[in-house]
């Protein structure tokens, strides 16, 4: 059974941090990923990392803040974010593909609260 768990999300105050972890299992992945849907909104790509640690962004805005990294002998994905913004609220997922461009298989999803 493939599975990925998403951990690390909650309350910050603006400003703050956060580092959110997912750990996939079952199988691996060319590329993992981080998504977001916000209150009212649209789900929406935050990061992606290859196999080969190329790494996409989805706004200059999380390139700014945000920083995607894998760890493939353990299978896990990481998002650290930094200066959170109250707009950065929103649940998180993370995502894997296989194959390749096929956005396969989803966590279950972490919220993260900004306070202002």
């Amino acid at each position: 059974q493939v599975q990925l768990v998403e951990s690390g999300g909650g309350l910050v105050q603006a400003g703050g941090s956060l580092r959110l972890s997912c750990a996939a299992s079952g199988r691996t992945f060319s590329t993992m990923g981080w998504f977001r849907r916000a209150p009212g909104k649209e789900r929406e790509f935050v990061a992606g990392i290859t196999w080969s640690g190329i790494i996409t962004y989805g706004t200059n805005s999380m390139k700014g803040r945000f920083t995607i990294s894998r760890d493939n002998a353990k299978n896990t994905v990481d998002l650290q974010m930094n200066s959170l913004k109250p707009e950065d609220t929103a649940v998180y997922y993370c995502a894997g593909q296989q194959p390749a461009n096929i956005w396969s298989n989803w966590g279950q999803g972490t919220q993260v609260t900004v306070s202002s």
